[in-house]
């Protein structure tokens, strides 16, 4: 690695990398705000009846301070293990690279093959995660909410973030994926997941042209279907392609009568999802 790449990414962070990152937050929060306000003005299904009529109602908000709380106890993870993991990855990756793709800025070609491939990668590991036993234990935990809205996007577990920063740690260390193209991926990832958790309603024909190319809300939805070969199934993040290409694709149309949810495993509260993955 170069003296001039490694003054880049060097210990601490970068101005740019923490402008950055400073921009994703502020960007993050106006995102999700918009689209929760939107699919409460124009929702694509209602509430079921576990939840109450409204939004106010006291089940509804059980499950918003529960999406809630998994997000913050993330948010505390983010500076404390996820960032330094990712830079220090970054900064001890091989360095196959070549300078010009090392630094993006100015080469966009580069970063967007950064997306490209990066997209890819997660589409095999959330794959991972409905495939292999260990990781759905984790994983189980987002797909248990009982309802899809914009607050599903945020629910995880802290166990599968820090498989997923471990992860992406080995990816960015092998691959020599600069710094900068990971927060700019993290970003998109994140406002997509919103978009296609979200409970909005939307033109038929502008849903079915935005399918063809990215996850869209209707997509997600039969990928949250309490059936387990549905839950199997639609694994893109933000390309609707990959599941095509490699047969994961689930060919089923969104009704408002699927079940939310995992098949035969009922919603818990915050304390037993937390502790869910290691009972078993």
């Amino acid at each position: 690695m170069s003296v001039a790449r490694r003054r880049v990414i060097s210990a601490g962070m970068s101005d740019l990398v923490q402008s950055l990152l400073a921009y994703k937050g502020i960007a993050i929060l106006l995102w999700l705000g918009l689209f929760f306000l939107a699919e409460r003005l124009k929702p694509a299904a209602p509430q079921p009846p576990a939840l109450g009529e409204g939004p106010l109602d006291t089940g509804a908000l059980r499950r918003l301070a529960r999406n809630g709380g998994l997000w913050l106890a993330n948010v505390g993870l983010s500076p404390l293990v996820v960032i330094p993991l990712s830079l220090f990855a970054a900064e001890n990756s091989l360095g196959w690279r070549p300078e010009s793709w090392g630094l993006w800025m100015g080469g966009w070609p580069a970063l967007l093959a950064d997306l490209l491939l990066l997209d890819f990668l997660i589409y095999w590991w959330h794959r991972a995660n409905h495939e292999l036993p260990f990781l759905w234990r984790f994983h189980e935990v987002h797909h248990l909410d009982g309802f899809l809205d914009t607050t599903s996007a945020l629910r995880f577990h802290f166990g599968e973030v820090l498989l997923s920063a471990a992860a992406r740690a080995v990816v960015i260390f092998l691959l020599d994926i600069p710094i900068l193209s990971i927060v700019v991926f993290e970003s998109v990832v994140l406002m997509a997941a919103i978009f296609h958790h979200s409970n909005l309603r939307l033109p038929g024909g502008l849903e079915r042209g935005l399918s063809r190319v990215i996850i869209t809300p209707s997509i997600h939805w039969v990928h949250h279907h309490a059936l387990r070969r549905d839950t199997d199934s639609n694994y893109g993040n933000f390309f609707s392609f990959w599941d095509r290409l490699f047969g994961s694709s689930r060919g089923a149309t969104r009704r408002l009568d699927m079940k939310i949810g995992v098949e035969r495993r009922p919603e818990k509260g915050f304390l037993a999802l937390l502790a869910s993955p290691f009972r078993g």
